[in-house]
């Protein structure tokens, strides 16, 4: 599974929206995260370790 589909798939079943998690990132906005998880932009490192914080996961549940 890539990235990005891991990204969304943890982010469905929190129940939350791309919107939401972009707000809560303060470096992303709904598009970015749209184009993460759709693959059509890479994630860089810092926003990995951000990101995976308010998923509440380690950094490598989304990338393994």
């Amino acid at each position: 599974m890539k990235v990005g589909l891991r990204i969304k798939n943890i982010r469905e079943a929190m129940n939350m929206s791309q919107e939401r998690l972009a707000k809560k990132t303060k470096i992303l906005n709904q598009s970015q995260i749209c184009k993460i998880e759709n693959g059509q932009r890479a994630l860089k490192a810092n926003e990995l370790l951000i990101i995976s914080e308010i998923l509440k996961v380690s950094p490598s549940e989304i990338l393994f």
